[in-house]
């Protein structure tokens, strides 16, 4: 899994020690990655999982892991985490193109909540998400975040198709935040 600076809740749910992140989150030497990467720079080699404070660096990152299994760990999916506003970085649209000409086993899942920090995505996004996946010749599809069974489903296609040697998916999945990014 490659993750945005919004990781906790996935290493949580792959097993991570929650002991191990609250010591890295303050900077303890016994803590996940030795203290040294804080609450956004979390890293499991046991698990698989890596996350980066840097907006769009799940792209690559999940090229990368699609691009080594395809090699190494036949029938293994990469799967990159981020929010809509990472979609105007060049390097997710990069690795999005790079995963669709090299056939790689990677989903990119979006995880829209209509705002990119402090703004309202739509006033600085042209296009719709799914339009611009599929743009790049990926099946893209639209779920609501808010109902699990609908997510779990739709993933689960996406994921067999990956597996089948499809190449890339897309998942852009609307999620509703209660409150600011900051609190």
């Amino acid at each position: 899994l490659a993750l945005d600076h919004r990781c906790t809740p996935p290493f949580l749910m792959r097993g991570v020690d929650p002991v191990s992140i609250l010591r890295e989150c303050l900077g303890d030497p016994e803590g996940l990655c030795n203290g040294m990467g804080g609450h956004m720079h979390l890293f499991s080699r046991e698990n698989l999982m890596a996350s980066s404070g840097i907006v769009g660096s799940s792209g690559p990152s999940a090229a990368g892991f699609a691009l080594a299994a395809q090699h190494l760990r036949p029938d293994t999916v990469a799967i990159a985490f981020f929010g809509e506003g990472a979609l105007n970085q060049g390097m997710l649209m990069e690795s999005m193109n790079l995963a669709v000409a090299w056939n790689l086993p990677v989903i990119f899942v979006c995880k829209d909540n209509d705002m990119a920090i402090t703004t309202v995505s739509s006033s600085v996004s042209g296009g719709a998400p799914v339009e611009r996946a599929q743009g790049f010749g990926m099946t893209a599809v639209e779920v609501d975040g808010s109902f699990v069974e609908e997510v779990w489903e739709t993933a689960g296609d996406i994921i067999k198709a990956a597996r089948g040697g499809n190449g890339p998916g897309f998942i852009h999945a609307h999620c509703f935040h209660s409150e600011g990014h900051f609190l």
